[in-house]
């Protein structure tokens, strides 16, 4: 870059209290070197790093399950690890024997095909993740190529020493040393928001000795060595330092940009790559990618243990059976011609030959164990999959991103979840503070309504005229305020236009709207478009003061480096006036300080110190004087705070000149001093100044909650689902968020654990699990049964919480509450905590976010969803599933997550019926010829049963059924717990199906015996033989098993009435065309239905009376189960059949309002809790 560019001449240091510079021989270099601190880079030699020790890894991330090397052996082991799997590869070995009753080709295709086509299922899902970290691998970042030239290389590409070039609104391609930016003092601004959540910018700083390195030629001759900590996943902590210049300079976080994190407010940097790639702090918090399963998946291994043991138990049957037949039997069969036996029939050896049957039983029985099962399921899932991507109701118009289902393994999972963790900044909220209310000497202006309250009156008026319509009361309260100005959404014509100077308390109300122009350190952009001014502010709620002191008339449009100017548009002379204030000193806002504050000197010569902070830290210090308005701006504040609205005191007060000039002779003392102590003596002379205050007024900002969000979060809570919000941010802002979006209220009671100071781990272990202990204890001893607790917890706590002695009271306390709230977690503790969720309680946990923090919490919980927003995609590229925005994950748990539970459900129960009822017709054949091994059905029938006359019936059932429509599960939320119960895959209706399929299976047997046995069976008068029993008897089971998924199903389009009747017509046109070629093809089933089968009436009658019988008992079942214990979609669908839905308006209404889960968050739950209030108020005057 050519030098004399235009340069920023702000020196920011001067606008802040704690200088982050330390110099030469500073704290921080005792360590490193030692272990854990062994890391060397030299600075702009990459080529020095191409060799160990200092060979370090590569900038390419990878989220992929599967390498191009680890993908055959690890998906075969994956498919495998399928018990099912495992048996079949092992008859497929053994078919190759001459025990084998198939030919091997019939054994081997089929596993290769189930195999093959759900590792090729693997393989693309992966591949669409291998492809995004393509995307992020190949981003561009100028990176000096020698000489003071820099190039673009991709990220991948960046090494560890590499200087690198980052330019505003860009991310830091690795963890980067900061050498310098655009501003003189080498300060810049960085988002954090992908590691930790947080919005407000961080102010990094450069060394003041690398400051001069402000222009690519000169680096051309740099070169130095940064000896520095490991790569570790702790991010706001960094131990290091530089050698530079033959001088060694400590290093410390205020220096260091982590990867992923974005460059704001600030024109470039220049960096030093330390840590690349998997060694970079982001993503030494993330984790491997997990295989993950669904829990049918994992039950229907212990089902096929069952089936398993039941194919054991038939084939010693067989085999003992075979032993005795051999023994006593075969000697008198000459037909045999036992004098010529080999080992397998020999009747000197009985034992020798049971023990080989026992191979043939193995695999002649096999069809109880459906191969087929998995490949149907795999289908299923990547159509369901599907139907989830092209759900218009889940595409985000705004971004134009559609819901995506990234991985289909946990489809059913969807509709068992029992526990949310969900990050807050990105996912709950958009990343908009809104300026909303705000009480000026102790007048509350602001005419937004407060939604509670009037749903609340609404309710109760429904409730007299006997309507219940608390859905559409909650739909009111979801409109949205659309606000014309980002960050003003203020309505009150008292304070606009300039009336505010009718008001009676003008003074106070000019001084309010000054200090929101003047408490701040942001910087003014003319937007030569608009002819406004734009502001790039350290947090969201400085600008959205900003935008409203300019909508009030106050704009504050120029800094200079000791200056700002404020544009005053009413005055008392109707002319705007430039009104300028030095900037004395800034006392900046950190979390520990809660508040700022600004010293400044008027044009008129008046010392005034403005502060602006948390309500509790400014009414401390106030005087004795300044506590006029302190009753109504307190009642003020509550009812903010009650609304879910962020809140700041302001306050001010004048300085005289000599007590300005002590003051500031000490504060400089201190703010120039070096050691350890410095940090206190700048707060103790800030708290010097900071007292004796006078209370001006309270700001209330809205942290705007994405669309949908708290409609969103009350349906989920009225369908049973528990939330967790786990964030960066701190305490009182994840509050105040907990009451915007109604996971806590007015009257509920919170239990606080904030961090401890104390130095002995024990004494902090001890208090923590004393202060669990009494929550726990306070909600045993709860006796009102509309009382809620709430559970918010710190970070640094949480880090001792969850520690093995104690995560399981803290588990307990937080199962036991209504709602839970951590925060200032690292993405690590994100982590732990979904793992102590997830295995503690043992049930399905869903965690849900939108940036790199979050990949951790997505990856360790059983289902991980991903925010698509506009912070990176690092959540979607690690999640199973992702959504535009929060609200779609209502639709997407309560109705597809019901679907897919109930579907998959149903499926895997009627394929092991009708395999049961298919496999052990086989067993009671081959026990009435003698245990011979002799197979009644021909090859062909027994190929194609799973794979075309049964498949596509079994398919339809999993990708179209539908107990209810997609708006009665919205408006029936309560149905979504038959997942979460698993009311359709317990141990209960497993064994009932199985049963159903063993009593099939015996009436589909003897009474084709019956019939057929010694009776004539064509015209002529011949018996049935074999080829027409067998064929016979698979009629009546292809009937059989069709007419009860016929059944089974709720919900019937033209697909499913193709499959199930065309399947039933295939078999017939099967077996018309397998007759029709010739003998040496068709063998015993040459023009078997033409001549034999067809002109029976025996044949037609059989079908007929088996297949009715075959299903009376579930018809039975069904018919008393709806009569005398229906269930909730029962009910439903007899309402809907019988159109009371539209007839009965009222019963409707109240059915649907019985449908819902007993809960205490919500906006449901807080407008009941508001009419509770009410009425007891009522009362109380009556």
């Amino acid at each position: 870059m050519a030098k004399g560019r235009i340069r920023a001449k702000l020196r920011k240091s001067h606008l802040y209290t704690f200088c982050l510079y330390q110099g030469p021989n500073g704290k921080g270099q005792q360590t490193v070197g030692g272990p854990g601190f062994s890391r060397i880079v030299h600075c702009n030699g990459p080529q020095l790093q191409s060799e160990r020790p200092f060979k370090y890894r590569s900038n390419d991330i990878s989220t992929t399950k599967y390498s191009f090397i680890t993908f055959l052996p690890k998906a075969l082991y994956e498919q495998f690890n399928r018990v099912a799997n495992l048996y079949f590869l092992g008859c497929a070995i053994a078919s190759v024997t001459p025990l084998s009753p198939f030919s091997a080709l019939s054994m081997i295709a089929p596993l290769a095909f189930v195999v093959g086509l759900s590792m090729a299922k693997e393989a693309l899902e992966d591949w669409k993740r291998f492809m995004q970290d393509m995307e992020v691998n190949s981003r561009k970042v100028k990176v000096h190529t020698g000489e003071g030239a820099f190039g673009k290389k991709a990220w991948e590409k960046v090494q560890v020493g590499d200087v690198v070039r980052v330019e505003k609104d860009q991310f830091f391609p690795a963890d980067l040393l900061l050498l310098s930016s655009n501003y003189e003092d080498g300060i810049c601004y960085v988002e954090t928001m992908n590691l930790d959540g947080e919005t407000n910018l961080k102010a990094k700083r450069a060394l003041e000795v690398t400051l001069d390195l402000d222009e690519d030629e000169d680096f051309k001759n740099f070169k130095g060595i940064i000896k520095c900590e490991d790569p570790n996943p702790s991010l706001y902590t960094f131990v290091g330092n530089l050698e530079y210049n033959d001088q060694v300079y400590a290093l410390d976080p205020s220096q260091i940009l982590l990867r992923d994190s974005k460059l704001r407010n600030t024109a470039y940097i220049y960096g030093v790559a330390i840590f690349t790639g998997p060694d970079s702090k982001v993503m030494m918090n993330s984790t491997n990618s997990p295989s993950k399963r669904s829990r049918i998946e994992k039950k229907m291994d212990y089902i096929i243990y069952v089936l398993f043991s039941v194919l054991l138990v038939i084939s010693l049957i067989s085999s003992f059976g075979f032993a005795v037949e051999i023994k006593y039997s075969m000697p008198e069969w000459w037909f045999l011609q036992p004098q010529e036996a080999d080992d397998f029939y020999n009747p000197e050896e009985p034992v020798t030959s049971g023990i080989s049957h026992m191979v043939t039983a193995l695999m002649l029985y096999g069809y109880l164990l459906p191969i087929s099962l998995y490949v149907s399921i795999e289908v299923v899932k990547v159509l369901q999959a599907t139907f989830i991507n092209q759900d218009i109701h889940m595409y985000d118009e705004e971004t134009g991103i559609p819901a995506q289902a990234r991985t289909s393994n946990l489809n059913e999972e969807l509709g068992q979840v029992d526990t949310i963790l969900s990050d807050k900044t990105g996912t709950l909220t958009c990343n908009q503070m809104d300026f909303l209310k705000c009480s000026i000497a102790g007048t509350a202006y602001g005419s937004s309504t407060n939604a509670v309250e009037l749903a609340a009156a609404k309710q109760m008026a429904n409730d007299l005229e006997g309507k219940v319509e608390l859905d559409a009361v909650v739909s009111y309260s979801e409109k949205d305020r659309q606000s014309p100005i980002k960050g003003f959404n203020f309505e009150d014509s008292r304070l606009m236009n300039g009336n505010w100077l009718k008001e009676a308390k003008v003074e106070d109300i000019i001084l309010f709207f000054r200090i929101l122009a003047v408490c701040h350190t942001a910087i003014p952009e003319l937007n030569e478009d608009t002819g406004s001014y734009t502001y790039e502010a350290e947090s969201p709620d400085e600008g959205a003061f900003l935008v409203a002191a300019r909508e009030f008339g106050f704009e504050f449009f120029q800094r200079t480096q000791s200056s700002v100017f404020v544009r005053e548009k009413y005055t008392a002379s109707g002319k705007p006036i430039d009104r300028e204030y030095k900037i004395l000193n800034v006392l900046e806002f950190t979390s520990k300080r809660k508040r700022m504050t600004v010293i400044i000197k008027d044009e008129d010569g008046q010392i005034l110190l403005m502060c602006k902070g948390a309500d509790s830290i400014i009414f401390d210090r106030l005087s004795k004087d300044g506590r006029f308005y302190q009753p109504d701006t307190t009642k003020h504040l509550n009812e903010y705070g009650e609304a879910g609205l962020r809140t700041l005191a302001l306050a001010y007060k004048k300085l005289e000149e000599s007590e300005y000039s002590a003051w500031n002779t000490e504060f400089q003392k201190a703010k120039t001093s070096i050691g350890a102590d410095r940090d206190i003596m700048l707060e103790n002379a800030a708290e010097m100044m900071e007292k004796d205050l006078i209370l001006i007024g309270a700001t209330a900002v809205e942290d705007k909650l994405q669309k949908g969000v708290p409609k969103c979060i009350d349906k989920l809570a009225q369908a049973g689902l528990k939330l967790w919000v786990l964030t960066g941010d701190k305490m009182e802002t994840a509050i105040n968020i907990g009451f915007s979006c109604s996971l806590l209220r007015q009257g509920m009671k919170q239990i606080c654990i904030p961090a401890i100071d104390s130095d002995v781990k024990e004494e902090v272990k001890g208090a923590i699990l004393k202060q669990i202990n009494n929550g726990s204890e306070m909600i045993k001893a709860e006796k009102d049964p509309h009382a809620a607790f709430a559970l918010i917890i710190d970070g640094k706590t949480l880090s001792y919480a969850l520690e093995d002695d104690i995560k399981q009271h803290f588990l307990d306390l937080g199962v036991r509450c209504a709602s839970v709230i951590c925060c200032r977690v690292s993405p690590k503790q994100k982590a732990l905590v979904t793992r102590l969720v997830k295995l503690g309680t043992g049930k399905t946990t869903l965690a849900i976010g939108d940036g790199a923090n979050d990949v951790g919490m997505i990856q360790e919980a059983d289902i991980g969803v991903g925010i698509s927003g506009v912070e990176g995609m690092q959540a979607v590229m690690a999640s199973d599933f992702s959504v535009a925005q929060f609200r779609f994950l209502e639709r997407l748990l309560v109705v597809h997550g019901h679907w897919c539970y109930k579907r998959i459900a149903q499926m895997i129960c009627y394929f092991f019926y009708k395999n049961i009822a298919f496999g052990l017709t086989l067993f009671y054949f081959e026990a009435f010829t003698g245990f011979s091994g002799q197979s009644i059905y021909n090859d062909w029938y027994m190929l194609l049963f799973n794979v075309v006359l049964t498949a596509l019936p079994v398919i339809s059932l999993g990708v179209l059924e539908q107990d209810v429509s997609s708006e009665v599960c919205l408006e029936f939320p309560a149905i979504y717990q038959q997942g979460p119960r698993n009311l359709f895959f317990d141990w209960y209706r497993i064994l009932g199906w199985m049963a159903n399929g063993l009593l099939a299976s015996l009436i589909i047997f003897i009474l084709n015996i019956v019939i057929f046995y010694n009776q004539a069976f064509r015209a002529g008068g011949q018996t049935a033989d074999m080829a027409a029993l067998g064929a016979t008897m698979f009629t009546c089971i292809i009937w059989s098993v069709n007419i009860q998924i016929a059944l089974t199903m709720s919900h019937f389009t033209w697909i499913q009435h193709t499959t199930i009747w065309g399947s039933i017509a295939a078999w017939y046109l099967f077996l018309f065309v397998y007759g029709a070629l010739p003998p040496s093809i068709s063998a015993d089933a040459y023009k078997l239905l033409v001549e034999a089968l067809a002109p029976a009436p025996m044949y037609w009658t059989a079908t007929l009376l088996v297949a009715i019988t075959c299903n009376l008992p579930y018809m039975t079942h069904i018919a008393y189960q709806r009569c005398f214990e229906p269930m909730d979609h029962h009910i439903i669908q007899e309402i809907k059949y019988y159109r009371k839905d539209v007839e009965d308006q009222h019963m409707w209404t109240k059915e649907r309002s019985k449908a819902r889960q007993k809960t205490k968050i919500g906006f449901t739950a807080r407008v009941e809790a508001k009419i509770r209030q009410i009425r007891a108020m009522m009362n109380k005057k009556h």
